[in-house]
């Protein structure tokens, strides 16, 4: 008889599966590294800021040390930047370790979180990861119907994600449909507001989240480095929330979750206004490239406010699987979305123009009548 360890909820678990990494690739199909684009993980295609480089060559002589537990310089930067006590502000190892925390912080097994079908898969993983009940609202049109989710509600809820823009479908609710909603959630609810790609918002898009937190005590907004920043790999996110929540979190918080590399790197992206306004520019052309490709090959997309489009490659469930199978073999790297419940799409992320280029005609190729 074979010995089963843990709580049945977490054998339950499937495991979280990431982009593929271009290594990999490169082992499994037999090629040349150099000539592999990725565009499976949302990455910021150019890359880490010089800014953030220069601040990590200058923080790595240090590194004998612990870092700064409490992140002092890098919450006084957001502090000043979101005009906020340091108190409001939760670091985190990307966002995704900010939405588990918030979720044990504020969550007993046996009770109840609410979040959208198409959401974000961490949301899944953290409910079921302490033993929680999801309750799954039917999406609309590929995004949250925020109506659907505040009726869900019940008495054991204790927290409800929201993603705006939504990842992985892209789809975005506009900041006075928000708002209203976050105004109607009971208030000993928590509501995570996952904003990981907001700033690649069109600035007619944009609101201001974080003076909702100062007006809804039950408000948690969570955002990341990974993305617009370009510091995919270092690891660093961030809540903003009042002191009542973001006590709980950092009693949670693992004392050293931001190493110095990412705390000194994030300050000076924080401060590189060039660099987000040339990712955000480069990101609107390429997705007018590959909605244009799309439009062209007669394909079906979800209009997407974030640095990715889910686009159908096919109308069979093993569609995105054959289709991302064919990709890979010429060297491009997306990302199959079975796991969301849409095996028959992808989702791509914008890269460089050439980068945009080589998965058009790979994907021409791909779906070429034989």
């Amino acid at each position: 008889m074979t010995t089963q360890f843990g709580p049945t909820y977490v054998r339950a678990i499937a495991p979280y599966i990431a982009g593929k990494p271009i290594s990999e690739v490169a082992r499994q199909f037999g090629l040349d590294e150099a000539r592999i684009v990725k565009l499976a993980s949302n990455e910021n295609p150019l890359g880490m800021p010089e800014s953030a480089q220069r601040a990590i060559a200058q923080a790595a002589s240090d590194l004998g040390r612990y870092p700064d537990s409490n992140g002092f310089e890098l919450k006084a930067a957001l502090a000043a930047r979101y005009d906020v006590p340091p108190e409001w502000i939760t670091l985190g190892n990307g966002s995704n370790d900010i939405l588990e925390i918030a979720a044990h912080a504020f969550v007993e097994k046996g009770q109840s979180i609410v979040y959208s079908q198409y959401s974000f898969a961490v949301y899944a993983l953290a409910t079921q990861g302490l033993g929680g009940r999801a309750i799954v609202t039917p999406a609309v049109k590929h995004g949250h119907d925020l109506d659907a989710m505040l009726a869900a509600i019940a008495d054991d809820t204790r927290l409800v994600f929201v993603a705006n823009p939504n990842n992985p479908t892209g789809t975005f609710i506009d900041g006075a449909t928000l708002e209203a909603f976050i105004a109607k959630v009971p208030r000993d609810v928590v509501v995570v507001l996952d904003e990981a790609y907001t700033e690649y918002l069109a600035a007619d898009k944009r609101y201001d989240s974080i003076a909702w937190a100062r007006r809804y005590p039950n408000l948690l907004v969570s955002r990341t480095f990974s993305k617009a920043y370009g510091l995919a790999g270092l690891r660093v996110g961030f809540a903003i929330a009042q002191p009542a929540l973001t006590d709980l979190m950092n009693r949670l918080r693992q004392p050293f979750n931001v190493n110095s590399l990412a705390q000194a790197a994030a300050i000076a992206a924080l401060g590189d206004s060039a660099f987000l306004e040339k990712s955000a520019a480069l990101n609107a052309e390429g997705y007018r490239v590959l909605t244009g490709a799309f439009d062209r090959l007669g394909l079906e997309y979800v209009p997407s406010d974030g640095n990715f489009v889910l686009v159908r490659v096919g109308s069979d469930d093993d569609a995105g699987n054959r289709v991302n199978l064919e990709l890979l073999k010429q060297g491009v790297i997306v990302r199959p979305v079975g796991n969301y419940g849409l095996p028959q799409w992808l989702r791509v992320t914008i890269g460089l123009p050439e980068e945009n280029a080589a998965f058009v005609a790979a994907l021409e190729r791909t779906l070429a009548p034989a």
